[in-house]
């Protein structure tokens, strides 16, 4: 049983080209090395009713996994949904392909491939792999040099990896999986069904939602970066608030989320995180937003929901990202965004005007060239009229 006075915080997104773009699968997909299993045949029809879609083609044959374009044979299905992956349709050996409802294949497959048309490719695709590789659900076990604080609570079916350490008055829910090397230090609350994974970190107090993913090496609840200024010296600020992730929040490889200074720095449920990404103290991250690799959030910025911010964009301090705004990649955010705005750059922009910024920008050169000759001339003009 999960400890009593404790429960789960209860508190498909279309990244469209402005921020980046999702890649068809790249390997031919294999057990996990945590050894799940693999499942057994489908037939080609009952995938597609899997998948939510329509069959376009031959019915026949058992489908044994799913595999890129390129490297799928006849017992495998795979997708295409970007444009410039059709190139690999003519040479596939893929049984069927999964595509959007209004996809036009090129004329020389049109015959000779079966599809799947489906509303949403990715999700299909999120389907059908859930389908042959099932979470794994690997028996409960302490290891045995794990160190869990006579004061910790643990729920049942809990599993806690090679030196991994919990600290006292740490509560943990049913089926929650700790990998090798993770510190839960006082106080930790993480909810049910959660799988935080080798070397994870998670600071005093911080709280976890429940069916919550860390992945390896992530930070949680590290203080903020506040300092007060002395006579030229630097004067640490206490970082004495908490952090609470909610349900179903995915955390990357290696990201760190810094407590609040006072009060709670905040992500809320259905959040991903991917990997390095950085966010200060004090953040507030609204429901269902996508934070890319290698975003920095600095302190106190309130990020609205359904949220899209790409790789390495940069944020500054004490802004408000409205709900559905979206922030390209590379882009430096120096005042707050409405709700829905698209924006790029740096600073950032309107995404129209930075699109016509960035290519005026290419004419420079040329431009350069033309003025220079017409102050060549103009000086040429001058001495003859002297």
């Amino acid at each position: 049983m999960f400890p009593s006075g404790f429960s789960g915080l209860t508190t498909s997104i279309p990244c469209g080209n402005l921020v980046s773009r999702l890649r068809p699968l790249s390997l031919r997909l294999a057990p996990h090395s945590d050894g799940c299993a693999k499942r057994g045949p489908i037939t080609l029809s009952d995938l597609a009713r899997l998948a939510g879609g329509v069959l376009e083609g031959d019915t026949d044959g058992h489908i044994l996994g799913i595999a890129r374009l390129e490297d799928a044979t006849a017992n495998e299905v795979s997708f295409c949904a970007l444009r410039e992956y059709r190139a690999h349709l003519p040479g596939t050996g893929a049984a069927a392909v999964i595509v959007a409802k209004d996809f036009e294949p090129p004329r020389d497959v049109r015959e000779s491939l079966a599809f799947i048309r489906v509303d949403n490719p990715y999700l299909a695709v999120a389907q059908v792999v859930n389908h042959f590789f099932p979470e794994d659900k690997c028996p409960s076990s302490i290891h045995p040099t794990a160190v869990i604080d006579d004061s910790a609570e643990i729920g049942d079916d809990v599993s806690v990896g090679p030196r991994a350490v919990i600290g006292e008055n740490c509560a943990i829910g049913e089926r929650t999986r700790l990998g090798a090397g993770c510190v839960l230090a006082a106080g930790v609350r993480v909810g049910s069904d959660c799988h935080v994974l080798p070397n994870v970190t998670l600071y005093s107090t911080v709280v976890i939602g429940d069916r919550v993913v860390i992945h390896a090496g992530a930070v949680v609840g590290s203080d903020g970066f506040g300092y007060a200024t002395d006579g030229g010296k630097h004067v640490k600020i206490p970082q004495v608030g908490g952090v609470v992730i909610g349900d179903d929040v995915e955390i990357g490889a290696n990201a760190c989320i810094d407590r609040a200074a006072l009060g709670t720095t905040r992500i809320a449920e259905g959040t991903k995180i991917d990997n390095l990404v950085q966010i200060g103290h004090n953040c507030d991250v609204g429901p269902n937003s996508i934070l890319c690799g290698q975003v920095g959030v600095s302190g106190s910025t309130q990020i609205g929901e359904g949220v899209l911010i790409g790789g390495q964009a940069g944020l500054n301090g004490h802004l408000t990202v409205g709900d559905g705004a979206m922030i390209a990649g590379g882009s430096g955010v120096t005042s707050s965004v409405p709700a829905g705005c698209q924006v790029g750059g740096y600073p950032h922009l309107e995404a129209s005007r930075w699109r016509r910024v960035v290519a005026a920008l290419r004419t420079l050169p040329e431009l350069g060239r033309r003025v220079h000759r017409l102050e060549a001339m103009h000086a040429g003009e001058k001495e003859e009229e002297e």
